[in-house]
Order: structure tokens, then sequence, then C-alpha cells
């Protein structure tokens, strides 16, 4: 198996942008985005996906960046999985926190399509809106073409429901990006494409 790994720079009047991704990592992160909590969900992201990954990023506004980090962090992991040939492809993960808990369930199918349930009550995320998650989260997908079904089925703190749905999605795309061994070559898809429709 070749290293999994990309580089992605990204640079628009908006923001700058330079994102590295090892799907073969350790659960390293090194992530500075200006914005702590977002650096904070990614780096349970890293960790739980046991990913490494490099970001640096500034921009204008906190949507611009979040959005600009979810478009190269896809592209990176895109590129990274190639034609996806051995992998697991379709997993889920349920992560409690505290008071919360959350579902993630992913398919890297090739098709980029998100159905989100986050029912945030904007009570403590120090500053970053809950409803970047949500942007972050769709367009992640999109730009991973993958399919991502996210739920925070319950919590009452909204940085508990926001970490338990970072970690969620971490492990399950630790799961998903695996190599399975008994289809070692092969792409797990009747279809032997794993690209578009």
């Amino acid at each position: 198996m070749a290293n999994r790994l990309s580089i992605i720079k990204r640079e628009t009047e908006e923001t700058n942008i330079s994102l590295e991704l090892n799907i073969d990592g350790s659960g390293k992160c090194e992530v500075n985005t200006g914005i702590r909590m977002f650096d904070h969900m990614l780096a349970q992201l890293a960790r739980h996906g046991i990913f490494n990954i490099k970001i640096s990023a500034t921009g204008d506004d906190q949507h611009h960046l979040v959005e600009d980090v979810a478009i190269c962090l896809g592209k990176a992991f895109g590129e990274a999985l190639g034609e996806k040939r051995g992998i697991v492809r379709m997993a889920n993960a349920l992560v409690p926190m505290d008071d919360a808990l959350a579902m993630v369930v992913v398919d890297l199918s090739g098709r980029g399509y998100s159905v989100l349930e986050l029912p945030f009550s904007d009570n403590d995320m120090f500053g970053f809106p809950t409803d970047l998650i949500r942007h972050f989260l769709e367009s992640f997908a999109i730009e991973g073409r993958f399919n991502l079904h996210a739920k925070i089925v319950y919590g009452i703190n909204d940085h508990h429901k926001a970490e338990a749905l970072f970690k969620a999605l971490g492990r399950a795309l630790d799961t998903a990006t695996r190599i399975d061994e008994r289809i070692a070559g092969e792409l797990p898809s009747t279809k032997e494409l794993l690209e578009g429709s």
C-alpha cells in the first residue's frame, strides 16, 4: 500500500490555507486557524481518526475560513485515498461525551451528500457559531465526495455535543478508510468504480 498522503494549498481573496493529511498517521494534529474552538474540534477529528493533520489557515472571517478548511480537507481525503482500492468504505460510530451522544455514518462512495440533524442551543461555543459546524460538515462531505449522515442524538451542552460529533466523525472515517486485507486491491463496489454516481 502506497503512503496515503496529501498536501493541499488554497489561496483566495478571502483565505490562505496550507493543509497536510496522512490517513495512516498516529493522531498527530498541528492546527492553527485562529479560531480556538474550531482548532479543538479538528484536533478531535485527527486524534480519534488516527490521522495526522497539519493546517495553517488565515482568513477574513470565520465563515470563509471554516468553509475553505472543509474544502481543503475534503480534497485531501479524496486525493490521499486515490482509487480507494481495498478500503472498508462504509462505517459508523456512536460517541458519548457526558450529557451528549452523537452518531455519524459515512460511505466513501464518490458521491458527496450530507444529512445532518444538529440541534444546537448556541449556549457555550466561545464565539464560534454552531451553524458553522453544519456548514463545515456539508462542505467536507461535498468536497470529499462521500455520504455523511450525522446526528446529535441528545445533549444539553453545545461544546459536548460538538466534541462528541467530531470524535464520532473521526472514528467513522478511521474505520471506513482502513484497508480490508480480504479485498486488498479490489474496489468495494459492484460497479468497480467509486466515483460520481
